[in-house]
């Protein structure tokens, strides 16, 4: 049996049955007396275009499915009526019927005493007379309608990660050093006079040195730095929704001659 508080868990819903999917939850109708679900519509035929009643009675609600015992073929060929109001006793025993549950008699029976017996002559009471319909007991009914507000789950955008390569100038400072000639002079002594004597006494030479200075290198390297995903966060806000409900009003009226009587 679906509870009161999964009313707003039912609407929008993937309404499954022994075969399959069978459509989406639209309506949730609850009862006039217990004001527990008693029926929901779903949407049906091609682009959901259709709906049709099925019970909540026997149905159980597993995550975002709502389970019937009852195949497509059942749901679809139920009897239809508005869905865009209130069921009267005589269309709800009607969906009983269809469907074999027990209530349908007693609310038939229900339907049958609210009508009332035909005025004879000896009929006590106050009995009317519906100028739109047959007679009817002392009293008239007056109905109205009740906004039932649900959510629903929809598709609201995309997001999405995407990775591109971008160029930058990157400035590095990095020390360097290089080789200069410098001319060292230096007397003769009894240390060196062996290495100043080694060699012809008057002679042309040359004496080379090789210089040597450090260049940068750049070399370059791809390394990970972090990891980046996508996360989703609920947030809840309140948002009015209004919508027309209808209600029937009773007035009275009568001529002079039943005023004065």
């Amino acid at each position: 049996m679906i509870s009161e508080q999964q009313i707003s868990t039912i609407i929008g819903a993937t309404a499954v049955g022994p075969q399959g999917k069978l459509g989406t939850v639209g309506e949730v109708y609850l009862d006039d007396e217990t004001g527990r679900p008693e029926w929901a519509t779903v949407r049906t035929g091609l682009f959901g275009t259709k709906e049709a009643f099925v019970p909540l009675a026997d149905a159980t609600l597993s995550g975002d499915e709502l389970r019937v015992p009852y195949d497509k073929d059942k749901v679809t060929s139920s009897p239809h009526h508005d869905v865009e109001g209130h069921l009267s006793p005589a269309e709800e025993a009607d969906l009983y019927r269809y469907y074999g549950l027990g209530g349908g008699q007693a609310i038939a029976d229900t339907v049958d005493t609210a009508r009332g017996p035909e005025l004879t002559e000896n009929t006590h009471g106050t009995v009317g007379h519906d100028t739109s319909g047959p007679t009817t007991d002392d009293a008239m009914t007056r109905s109205e309608e009740r906004l039932t507000v649900g959510t629903q789950r929809v598709e609201s955008g995309v997001a999405r990660l995407r990775k591109y390569v971008v160029t930058e100038n990157v400035s590095e400072t990095v020390p360097v050093s290089h080789e200069e000639i410098r001319v060292q002079r230096e007397p003769i002594t009894d240390a060196n006079v062996g290495n100043a004597l080694d060699g012809p006494a008057i002679s042309e030479e040359e004496h080379e040195v090789v210089l040597h200075a450090e260049r940068p290198v750049v070399a370059k390297e791809a390394v990970p730095v972090e990891r980046v995903r996508l996360d989703t966060q609920t947030v809840t806000e309140q948002e009015t929704v209004s919508d027309t409900v209808r209600k029937e009003q009773i007035e009275f009226d009568a001529d002079d001659t039943t005023r004065r009587a």
